[in-house]
């Protein structure tokens, strides 16, 4: 998959998601408990401001210091025994984990959720080992696995887009007779899954937070799927973005209280785990154990103004508040970090080219920015994205300089704006729709726009389509008008010679 999910063209894919009026839904829905959950469990914390300064700090100080704390992370990690593997780019990695797995002589994967392992397609790569098998261990992963490796919808919660009937159908292909009840459908995954478990010579997983000091990886699930995969398989291989440390285990204590919160409104995630190579006298962990730290792109943000975006925690807060992701849901961003998220990073990533829209799928209502526990500025951000596409790469080839450049022309052109004044009501009268009986009252009184040509530039069809446009007013009625019959009784001289030179314009 990579961090590219479909070949096709952006507003395709938004038509596709608009039409999906069960994903919609549950989106919607997911999204409102998500608000009374999260509000729920940072408020019991107290201070919760106060507490996201703190994890912004954190976050900061280790970008800053990013050499120094992989250099310590890298030697605790080797002091006990471990290996580490710094790959560039996702060919790097994927091809050095593939290489490690035939030397292995592995026969049977199995890999916790990890939104880096699917940003690299390391799942495909392997699959093609003759006679290695692979099977996803987390619940929402695996049914997407099964469903021909669907696209996921959210990074936390990845199968919103689907419903339970869907689910009952993609479990009958491996012998499943119940009926849609989640629980039944749960408990038989759980007895499948927990077969494969047991004959698992290979595991892999991904990282919510690596420990400098003492080279220790920390995991958070809810599931447990992610310790039966370190504590099975001789071999285990762990995944990381470069930027995914930090300095102590005091620092990991916050943020993971940080991310439970924020990211599925808990206290605590029901497993959190710190691992590393298992030590003498343990019957359980990985007797091989290797860390495979990847850039590919997150460098490329170092020292930039897009820095802020490596404080992320992969909590998913971001899209939980967002009313674009509300409407298109997680496929029709194309990456597989959809929401203000995806809008800032994909671009970094995987190239403006590939993700041009992206920083357009945006109200900038700032609401991302307000909710994200580590205080990155993604509205912001996501501006920025599209300074650098207007400004320096130049890649507007639509008609939307050239209507703005009108419009410029137009409103700073004192005929033509009261030209414009004159004729707005008249002429989009032929494109007008009369109230219908019901509508509220005042709103739109003589009509609204219901259509435009299609020849019209998809700038305006962007407003009119998805939005309620009300008729201009006729001159007599607008606003200049309604000012002149108001004026005060007395008007400061100031005042008054500016009125006389605007209407003599």
């Amino acid at each position: 998959m990579g961090i590219s999910t479909s070949d096709k063209p952006y507003m395709t894919r938004v038509e596709e998601a608009e039409a999906d009026k069960f994903m919609r839904a549950a989106v919607a829905k997911a999204q409102d408990a998500q608000f009374v959950k999260r509000t729920a469990a940072r408020r019991e914390m107290g201070h919760w401001n106060e507490w996201r300064d703190l994890a912004e700090q954190i976050r900061q100080h280790v970008i800053k210091y990013l050499p120094d704390y992989l250099e310590e992370f890298s030697n605790n990690v080797e002091r006990q025994g471990g290996h580490v593997f710094f790959a560039q780019t996702e060919e790097e990695a994927r091809n050095f984990i593939k290489e490690l797995a035939i030397e292995k002589q592995a026969k049977k994967i199995v890999k916790s959720k990890s939104m880096v392992t699917t940003e690299i397609d390391l799942d495909k790569t392997l699959l093609t080992i003759p006679g290695t098998s692979l099977l996803e261990s987390d619940l929402a992963e695996f049914i997407l696995q099964e469903d021909n490796w669907d696209e996921p919808t959210h990074i936390v919660f990845p199968t919103l887009h689907k419903n339970r009937d869907q689910i009952q159908r993609e479990f009958q292909k491996l012998g499943y007779d119940g009926d849609n009840n989640p629980q039944h459908e749960a408990r038989f995954v759980r007895g499948y899954l927990r077969k494969y478990f047991m004959q698992a010579d290979f595991g892999i997983t991904g990282c919510n937070f690596a420990i400098a000091s003492n080279g220790m990886i920390n995991l958070d699930t809810n599931e447990g799927n992610a310790d039966l995969t370190m504590a099975i398989p001789k071999t285990q291989v762990v995944v990381m973005g470069m930027e995914r440390l930090v300095p102590t285990m005091k620092e990991a204590e916050v943020l993971d209280n940080m991310l439970a919160r924020s990211a599925v409104g808990q206290k605590l995630t029901t497993y959190c785990t710190f691992t590393g190579k298992q030590v003498a006298g343990e019957v359980d962990g990985p007797e091989d154990f290797w860390v495979v730290v990847l850039d590919n792109g997150r460098s490329d943000a170092l020292g930039t103004e897009f820095e802020p975006i490596l404080q992320c925690i992969r909590c998913g807060a971001c899209m939980n508040v967002c009313p674009v992701y509300r409407h298109i849901g997680g496929q029709g961003y194309g990456s597989i970090y959809p929401g203000p998220l995806g809008e800032v990073l994909s671009p970094i990533l995987g190239g403006y080219e590939k993700f041009e829209e992206l920083p357009y799928a945006c109200s900038l209502c700032g609401a991302c920015t307000e909710t994200c526990p580590v205080r990155i500025p993604l509205h912001s951000l996501i501006r920025k994205h599209r300074i650098v596409e207007m400004d320096d790469k130049h890649m507007d080839k639509s008609m939307t300089n050239l209507i703005l450049k009108v419009i410029g022309i137009g409103t700073g052109s004192p005929f033509l704006f009261q030209s414009a004044l004159t004729f707005a009501h008249p002429g989009a009268g032929m494109f007008a729709k009369q109230m219908a009986p019901g509508d509220v009252e005042g709103m739109y009184e003589g009509g609204k726009i219901n259509h435009v040509p299609k020849i019209t530039p998809k700038l305006i069809h962007g407003w009119v389509d998805s939005r309620d446009v009300p008729m201009p007013s006729k001159k007599k009625d607008n606003f200049r008008h309604w000012f002149k019959d108001h004026q005060p009784t007395a008007v400061a001289p100031a005042v008054k010679k500016h009125l006389e030179e605007a209407e003599h314009d």
